[in-house]
């Protein structure tokens, strides 16, 4: 076929969709086919003419029928789907969810869209504005065209605030220096609202409580100067006396056991109980005072603020105790502008079980399933605190790349207990609404890999946790300890050591002890910011102090040994930083870095096994099997990778992965993906030839590409991807580039190198 068929027939079918959805309408019924909007502007506004069209556009209404390529597929599809009775089906289906109804002139009221666009152009300084609009018809389409013909815009002079001595006034005057409205700035009414509203603001910090918007007015003087305007701000002369008061609180009355509906709300003296500026109504003693201490940041004779108001309610919300939190503010019987502070809580239920079956996925292409069984306390010692009492056993099985038997068996419990506040000699506060959480933990579990080994692993922590703001959140482990110990060793797993070493590290005993910090920042949450972007910096320390205190040095001594088990001594870093493109609702493009280092001193030659880093697998490089990349451009000739996972460790480690994702249709969501990197040891490994990180680390990095299918169930997101590498970094330097081999009709290419990986959640 050549171009000039290919014209002709996109053309033929421009007509028959356009020609079949006009032949729908019935008789006197005309097709909207959308607006035009036209600025006609002298000189003075010329250069702000396309802003100003830009801002109108969107203001048209009402909306023609959607386009694609100068068809309109939706609307030709409603029309040939046919009229049904029922409201179910294919056909209703096919009519109403895929399909568009035709966008009628009838449908158009070309004086209400003049008037919104005059009054637009108008409210943004472009007094005296003249709006014209007119329709063209053709072919029973009609299309309007709306002409705006903006004169010069004002811009502000002067901004003058109440000038008397009334508190009020004065209050309102000290709000000046942050003031929206700029000189020099074209005059606006959205500005002008915001500015009554950020006063308002500011009052409410000031005790100004029955304070509101719109007691205030800003008038526009326009004849001070040639297209600029004074904007006077005042008080309405009909504000109540109440609202240009300052009131301070008198009162502060809590209810830890308010129940909706119920009569509970007394203030008998016999049940109060005095705590410092509280008065606490709790006969059944169920909350130790000092909870509300450290939640309520009003105290009496302080003057009624807006930011301790919320930053209370939401203190309380998140102690997780409370089902319910409410409050109300009332005028004080007393001398003076007071208002009495009531809170009225409803704890949640106190004790509770909860069993969850869980479907898991991890890095090493293997899934399964896990069944919990929690038991909480959510006020254990009377001051709010959590504890949490769990048992957990679980099945997995690898189901990308090789699968011989080697399931994994798990069985352990876990107790944790947090109290919402910081438990330390030092004083800690806050001054946001989240509540500062101090963690302790024990823990035990038992790990059965099949014709393999078991291995027992005992855990202790206890640290902090706590939130500078919405975004940002620090994570502080005082002391960490990890101690596990492997058994049951089988003759199989063994000559598998004796094949490659660095399987041995796995059933080594291991003893780790330390602290250890994370900082996280996001800002993910805000949905309609194109770029967002989220990092994490871990730094975990081991045996540091020991080290120091016992000389632990390998070069001169022995390993020491804490009650029979060598310790590790160690340092590592581990950075992780994502950023989210959104081209629209539907569409993003997602990136990660991940750069990390371990360094083993003192009482250790190389890191832990259980603190090395890894490469490949499921949420790693999806074009190679978990754990079988590295370290650097090693690649062990011994392992048989067809029955046999790799288990490939390092002390550094570089990564990066970049995916679209798009929505295809309803719940499915597909993605093009690359990912690259490695990970590399510190010193020299006699048995590892090229493991060692160098100057030109950039050669051994790994790459992969492929595709995928995300199913999105809200509560569960399934994933999906095929992958294959594009770049293998075991392979000789020059023949590493593998693109020009790839072949996805050869059943062997696809063996050998096509990835499956099946997945829970995204992959970051």
């Amino acid at each position: 076929m050549n171009k000039n068929h290919i014209l002709y027939f996109f053309f033929t079918a421009l007509c028959i969709s356009s020609c079949s959805n006009i032949k729908y309408l019935a008789e006197g019924e005309m097709l909207y086919t959308g607006a035009h909007i036209k600025i006609e502007a002298n000189d003075s506004v010329k250069k702000k003419s396309a802003l100003l069209k830009s801002q109108l556009e969107p203001l048209l209404r009402p909306k023609p029928n959607s386009t694609f390529l100068g068809l309109r597929p939706k609307l030709f599809i409603y029309n040939i789907a046919g009229t049904t009775k029922k409201e179910k089906g294919f056909r209703y289906w096919l009519k109403n969810k895929v399909g568009e109804a035709p966008v009628l002139t009838s449908q158009v009221d070309l004086e209400y869209t003049k008037s919104v666009l005059q009054n637009y152009s108008e409210n943004k300084g472009y007094f005296n504005t003249k709006t014209t609009a007119d329709t063209v018809q053709k072919n029973k389409r009609v299309a309007a065209t709306y002409t705006v013909k903006p004169a010069h815009q004002y811009t502000i002079r002067k901004v003058i605030f109440p000038q008397d001595s009334t508190v009020l006034a004065t209050a309102i005057k000290g709000t000046s220096r942050r003031s929206l409205l700029k000189l020099g700035d074209a005059y606006d009414l959205d500005a002008i609202k915001e500015e009554r509203v950020r006063i308002d603001n500011r009052l409410k910090e000031k005790g100004f409580y029955y304070f509101d918007p719109d007691y205030l007015k800003i008038q526009v003087d326009s004849t001070v100067a040639t297209h600029q305007v004074d904007l006077i701000v005042k008080i309405k002369e009909e504000t109540p006396a109440q609202a240009k008061k300052q009131f301070k609180i008198n009162s502060i009355v809590i209810y830890p056991n308010y129940s909706i509906g119920a009569d509970t709300v007394k203030t008998n003296s016999v049940l109060a109980i005095q705590h410092n500026d509280f008065t606490i109504i709790d006969p059944e003693n169920t909350f130790k005072p000092s909870v509300f201490d450290r939640a309520l940041y009003f105290k009496k004779n302080d003057f009624y603020n807006r930011t301790n108001h919320n930053l209370s309610l939401n203190r309380l919300v998140n102690l997780g105790t409370f089902k319910f939190v409410k409050n109300e503010f009332k005028p004080a019987d007393t001398t003076g502008n007071y208002l009495d502070a009531y809170y009225y809580l409803s704890p949640a239920t106190k004790k509770s079980i909860r069993l969850e079956l869980l479907a898991k996925t991890n890095s090493a292409n293997y899934n399964g399933t896990e069944l919990n069984a929690n038991w909480s306390n959510r006020n254990a010692f009377r001051a709010a605190e959590l504890l949490t009492i769990s048992i957990f056993g679980g099945y997995e099985v690898q189901v990308a790349g090789q699968n011989n038997g080697y399931n994994v068996y798990r069985l352990g419990t876990e107790a944790n207990l947090i109290w919402p506040r910081i438990i330390s000699p030092f004083t800690f506060k806050t001054s946001n609404g989240f509540v500062p959480k101090t963690k302790a933990t024990l823990g035990y579990e038992f790990q059965n890999r099949t014709q393999l080994y078991t291995l027992q692993t005992f855990k202790a922590l206890f640290g902090y946790n706590w939130k500078a703001s919405e975004r940002k959140e620090h994570t502080l482990n005082i002391s960490e300890i990890t101690y596990a110990r492997p058994q049951n060793v089988t003759a199989l797993y063994q000559e598998e050591i004796n094949l490659n070493p660095s399987l041995g590290k796995v059933i080594e005993k291991q003893l780790i002890f330390g602290p250890s910090y994370t900082y996280s920042y996001t800002n993910t949450m805000q949905k309609r910011k194109k770029n967002t972007f989220y990092y994490k910096g871990t730094i975990d320390l081991s045996a540091t102090v020991t080290g120091l205190v016992t000389g632990a040095n390998l070069d001169k001594k022995d390993t020491l040994k804490v009650f029979g088990v060598p310790f590790s001594q160690f340092v590592k870093i581990e950075n992780e930083f994502r950023h989210y493109y959104k081209f629209n609702p539907n569409a993003e493009l997602a990136s990660r870095i991940i750069v990390g280092a371990g360094f083993a001193y003192g009482n250790s030659r190389e890191m832990p096994y259980i603190k090395q880093f890894f490469i490949g697998g499921t949420n790693s490089l999806r074009a190679f099997r978990a754990r079988s990349i590295g370290p650097g451009s090693y690649r062990d000739p011994n392992i048989n990778t067809s029955s046999f996972l790799e288990d490939q460790s390092g002390d550094i480690k570089i990564e990066f992965n970049t995916e679209y994702r798009a929505k295809i249709y309803g719940l499915v969501k597909g993605a093009l993906f690359i990912d690259a990197g490695n990970i590399w040891l510190l010193n020299n490994d006699s048995n590892k030839a090229g493991a060692k990180f160098t100057k030109n680390f950039m050669s051994e990095i790994a790459v992969g590409t492929g595709a995928g299918l995300r199913f999105d169930f809200d509560f569960l997101i399934l994933r999906t991807d095929f992958a294959f590498p594009i770049r293998k970094p075991y392979l000789p330097e020059g023949n590493r580039w593998v693109l020009d081999q790839i072949s996805l009709g050869s059943g062997s290419w696809r063996k050998e190198n096509l990835i499956f990986n099946l997945a829970i959640g995204y992959p970051f």
